[in-house]
């Protein structure tokens, strides 16, 4: 009796940082729906959020690679904003690893994000300072007078 092989589909999780916000997206084959946190990413408001989220998928879409792949995104954490950042940066390197093929990187798609903007591919590392001793915040201190 043959073993059968079972074909198994190509899945991506990537992640996307900024700040306290984490994105994590799941690039499988399908139609070529892009969700966040179960909506669809053309309804996400308000409309500078949304334009700014769907950047890696318009340079995605005008390579034709967005075609036959569903991208899934789940984000918590962070503002509106800091969620933005992230689900960018998840959305790009998803598509950039799904499409490499036995390499495992798109390298034209990686060069036209990295053209675009760096932050698709790279996490921003900046985080908020600690709030210091002696203070109201990180840098403000309380007024003293000797007079």
């Amino acid at each position: 009796m043959a073993a059968r092989k079972k074909k198994v589909a190509k899945v991506v999780n990537m992640s996307g940082k900024r700040k306290t916000a984490i994105a994590r997206a799941t690039v499988r084959k399908g139609a070529g729906r892009v969700r966040i946190n179960h909506k669809p990413i053309h309804i996400m408001e308000p409309e500078l959020a949304r334009r700014k989220a769907l950047e890696p998928v318009q340079i995605a879409e005008a390579m034709n690679r967005l075609a036959d792949v569903d991208v899934v995104v789940d984000v918590q954490g962070g503002g509106q904003m800091g969620q933005v950042d992230a689900i960018r940066t998840a959305i790009a390197r998803g598509l950039v690893h799904y499409n490499g093929g036995a390499e495992g990187i798109d390298e034209e798609l990686r060069d036209e994000y990295l053209r675009f903007d760096r932050s698709l591919l790279v996490n921003d590392p900046r985080r908020k300072e600690a709030k210091h001793q002696m203070g109201r915040g990180a840098r403000k201190k309380w007024q003293k007078s000797y007079r």
